[in-house]
């Protein structure tokens, strides 16, 4: 049951309750001119959020009016996007494109009804007579056509009888306006590009402002929710909607089937109006989120595509291992709001590492293999230990970990000279190896460079599982057998910028590209990752929570981390 715990669930409650409408039906509008990012996950959680919660309809409708920038890539990436954050739109996939002839037909009645005329002005005229926030608009000189010449140039506009640029329809409101977006808004403009659902059908395009209004009534629906930018873009929106409110779809056109659905939504004989609502976009610390720019990222091979994991993408932060859980729970978290701030990626990364904590089974992985040789330890020996996947989990089962004679432990866990403080191995101290027994270490070997490649250790046999009488052992360490364990490549990411406002527009935002967010080592990992599956994810113990990528082959597994073990942010900080 929806509750109203921001100010659009509230509106949707007091409209579904005042009867105003039967049930609520949203939608999530992408253009499909690159890939979904984080800012998107936001309007995908709150427009399927709240179908979901009122038991009532999301659709997916691309609005693919612009054909030169858009491709049936994008179209199947968001798809895939959506699904997996775990929502489902009702009935088919809808295109703005769907819409095509019955925009058109209404941008014929706009002309009709002296609502609409053809603007025969270069750009730079149109630009100097739109005037300025604080200076009225001039009319254009082609203003006062008459409906009949406007009715030829259009239908001529749509022949492919002008040139790109060469005139444009535009909506007669008001030059003057205070609001620019009222100023004789573009509604058609010609473009001589194929499109990926209509082919060569058309040679002119709607624009987005009188694109979008038009597809919500027809779809029927009832809160059309959109980011703040828009708001200044609602007038045009209401004055729209307003202007062919007796104008229904033509039979036999592409929406009849919707049109007559619309009894079920409460719709008698007058074209819908939905309520356009807007709210905050999401913006978060150390990351861009203009589509712009990260396609500049991928054309300009500064990342690896567009799932490249350090990428702030959907399909990037999958493929880093990120859960559709916790990006939900992200979103949840930040709340809808009328006011714009930036959220800390800090909170991002807790919400992964809270989930992963309590879902991710456990494994050992040494990322910096030192190799220890025990002295003292049977050659030939192999020990089977028994380890919990899941400390919380039960029903995940145990794991087995074969024990060697030789075995890796990460550079990190060893120190000629420690640090205060350091629980780890040194020279002739003791340390407890995770699951297994405590080691001491006796013997240092380096090469001829002086770097340490080997540390001979011996083994206290009486101390697995369980601790000595005599003594107290306080570090422990993972590590890995020389003999069984399985050689990867794992890819350390961190976060692609390094400075908290990359976007703020007074610098390039690629001179803050952080050269370190991406590390490649070849590690040393557990046998019972041998079977691990591209997308499953696991808590290397005291390393972080990784995920199988996708760059897998059978033999050759590939790791990215995911997010590490610890941070700085808490709930409410």
């Amino acid at each position: 049951m929806i509750e109203p715990r921001d100010f659009i669930r509230a509106q949707v409650v007091e409209d579904l309750n005042s009867g105003k409408h039967k049930k609520a039906i949203t939608r999530f509008p992408p253009e499909p001119n690159g890939y979904l990012h984080i800012g998107h996950a936001k309007s995908i959680c709150l427009n399927f959020g709240i179908a979901v919660e009122a038991e009532g309809e999301c659709n997916l409708r691309f609005d693919d009016t612009n054909p030169e920038k858009e491709s049936q890539e994008y179209i199947d990436a968001i798809k895939q996007d959506v699904e997996w954050l775990g929502f489902h739109w009702a009935g088919a996939v809808r295109y703005a494109s769907d819409y095509f002839d019955v925009l058109h037909d209404y941008a014929v009645e706009l002309i009709k009804r002296g609502k609409a005329y053809v603007d025969s002005q270069s750009a730079d005229e149109m630009r100097a007579n739109r005037g300025t926030l604080s200076e009225p608009g001039k009319n254009s000189p082609f203003r006062e056509r008459s409906i009949e010449e406007n009715l030829d140039l259009f239908a001529r506009m749509r022949a492919g009888e002008f040139d790109e640029g060469a005139c444009i329809l535009r909506a007669k409101i008001d030059m003057s306006s205070g609001n620019i977006n009222l100023r004789d808004p573009a509604i058609y403009r010609i473009r001589k590009i194929a499109h990926h659902q209509t082919g060569d059908k058309w040679c002119i395009y709607p624009m987005y402002d009188y694109t979008h209004p038009i597809s919500d009534a027809l779809e029927f629906i009832t809160h059309s929710l959109c980011t703040l930018e828009f708001e200044a873009h609602r007038p045009f929106y209401d004055w729209l909607l307003d202007a062919l409110a007796d104008v229904l779809p033509q039979p036999g056109s592409v929406v009849d089937v919707w049109k007559r659905a619309g009894a079920a939504a409460g719709v008698d004989d007058v074209l819908p109006h939905p309520q356009q609502i807007e709210f905050s976009r999401l913006n978060v610390n150390y990351t861009v989120t203009s589509k712009r720019k990260l396609k500049q990222l991928v054309d300009e091979q500064l990342v690896h595509g567009w799932d490249d994991p350090r990428m702030p993408t959907i399909s990037g932060m999958r493929r880093r291992g990120y859960t559709p859980e916790a990006l939900r729970d992200f979103c949840s978290r930040v709340g809808i709001t009328k006011s714009d701030g930036v959220v800390d990626v800090g909170m991002l990364e807790f919400c992964v590492r809270e989930h992963l904590e309590n879902s991710a089974p456990r494994a050992m992985a040494v990322l910096r293999p030192l190799k220890v040789v025990l002295t003292n330890y049977p050659e030939g020996q192999v020990e089977e230990i028994s380890a919990s996947r899941h400390p919380n989990l039960p029903e995940m089962g145990d794991r087995k970990i074969p024990f060697t004679r030789e075995f890796f432990i990460d550079r990190a866990d060893f120190e000629e000279v420690p640090p205060k403080g350091y629980k780890r191995l040194i020279p002739g101290g003791e340390v407890r190896l995770r699951n297994a027994y405590i080691i001491k270490c006796d013997e240092v070997i380096k090469n001829a460079a002086g770097e340490i490649t080997e540390l001979r250790c011996s083994c206290d046999l009486a101390t697995l599982g369980k601790n000595p009488e005599d003594r107290k052992v306080k570090g422990v360490i993972h590590w890995v057998s020389a003999e069984k364990g399985i050689p990867a490549e794992v890819r350390l990411y961190d976060r692609l910028f390094t400075d908290a406002a990359p976007d703020r527009g007074d610098v390039d935002f690629k001179t803050f590209i952080n050269p370190q967010a991406l590390e490649v080592v070849q590690a040393v990992l557990e046998p019972s990752l041998a079977s691990a599956q591209a997308g499953e994810r696991f808590q290397f113990e005291r390393e972080g929570y990784f995920a199988v990528d996708s760059d897998s082959q059978p033999g050759k597994p590939v790791f990215n981390r995911t997010v590490g073990l610890r941070d700085s942010w808490k709930p409410g900080a």
